[in-house]
């Protein structure tokens, strides 16, 4: 296993910038998704480390080895796609034993090796089967084992959940977390899921427009999004954005939303001090809003149901509140209406402030 850098890595597909700039730091047996949506760069950036892509700018390297310019063959990555690519014609076993007989590995080593690939995925059982007889999932891990058993320096997956169900994909998440851990591989892992990047990431890098927006701990990028992108693709619901502007009221701070004057913590007086009169856009997680409730260092809005989405666990109301409809998120079992007036308690510890620009304030 090595560590992994990119450094101010670029690629272009004609006049578009897929990659654009991006520096990248994975440590020795780290788990880092690179999340975002599609046409994000994320998969080319994955092909560049693969060596599938070559950069036109920047370089690549696996601890002090410059790869910038190797092809695959010699880079010892191994990579599972979404697709599964698993061959056929050829039995499980062979699919596994491919890549190491490539390699021209003596027969006793590759079935030792395709043995250990198959525990590891608990597929022992269907290594005389051809793939048509297996079922997604399986399919799946049979792409995993044979990406495995060459034990390769970084192990890197392109969205290899997506064409699972979704009951699959929620095992096969903790199955391959549980796995990289096991073995210890520097893995680097492709989703625009961003369920599957906050259970399965030591860190994840948010990417937009071919640029790295955020990277972080899941904590760090839900709890402390660096702007308004980040804040908007972690969570679901998304979070609620609202325009206003700074004013002073009484020598505190506030928050003029037009239909409220939202106060903020004192603790974050000074960051704002500066910006009086200035447009910001104050952002509240749906879950950091509660019902017919006050808890303490809450703020309260009037508003009436606009709408009632009954998910079984959870209630998601949206709420309109002077004009401007606010996602609210409750644990399920509550019974509302549409036309129904509620007062919402805002958690003002929870709030996050963003410049217009879009960068965070806090």
């Amino acid at each position: 296993m090595v560590d992994v850098h990119l450094r101010s890595v670029t690629k272009h597909f004609g006049k578009v910038t897929a990659v654009d700039h991006i520096s990248l730091d994975v440590e020795d047996g780290e788990f880092i998704v690179l999340l975002g949506p599609s046409g994000c760069g994320k998969t080319t950036t994955l092909r560049l480390i693969a060596g599938l892509e070559k950069p036109d700018e920047g370089r690549i390297f696996f601890g002090e080895r410059d790869v910038t310019l190797l092809p695959p063959r010699q880079r010892n990555v191994s990579m599972v796609f979404q697709s599964y690519a698993v061959w056929p014609h050829m039995k499980v076993f062979d699919n596994i034993a491919f890549p190491l007989r490539i390699k021209k590995f003596p027969e006793e080593e590759i079935r030792r090796r395709v043995k250990w690939a198959a525990e590891l995925l608990q597929i022992e059982e269907l290594l005389d089967r051809y793939p048509a007889q297996l079922s997604g999932g399986q399919r799946q891990r049979v792409a995993v084992a044979r990406a495995i058993v060459v034990e390769p320096d970084v192990l890197l997956m392109d969205e290899p959940l997506s064409n699972l169900d979704a009951l699959l994909r929620v095992r096969m998440r903790s199955e391959l977390k549980k796995l990289q851990r096991k073995i210890g591989v520097t893995t680097i892992y492709v989703t625009h899921d961003q369920v599957e990047a906050m259970t399965m990431g030591d860190r994840i890098a948010v990417m937009n427009k071919g640029r790295i927006m955020q990277i972080g701990s899941p904590e760090e990028v839900y709890n402390k999004p660096a702007n308004i992108f980040v804040a908007g693709f972690i969570g679901s619901p998304q979070m609620n954005f609202i325009d206003a502007r700074v004013a002073k009221r009484d020598n505190s701070i506030v928050l003029d939303t037009g239909f409220a004057e939202i106060p903020v913590p004192k603790e974050n007086d000074k960051l704002l001090e500066s910006l009086l009169g200035s447009k910001i856009v104050v952002g509240i997680r749906p879950e950091h809003i509660y019902v017919a409730r006050r808890e303490k260092n809450t703020f309260p809005l009037k508003g009436r149901i606009d709408f009632v989405e009954m998910l079984g666990s959870d209630t998601i109301l949206h709420v309109d509140v002077g004009g401007k409809i606010l996602v609210v998120k409750l644990s399920g079992g509550h019974a509302f209406s549409v036309g129904q007036e509620v007062t919402l308690y805002i958690d003002l510890s929870r709030l996050h402030v963003f410049h217009e620009s879009g960068e965070a304030i806090f």
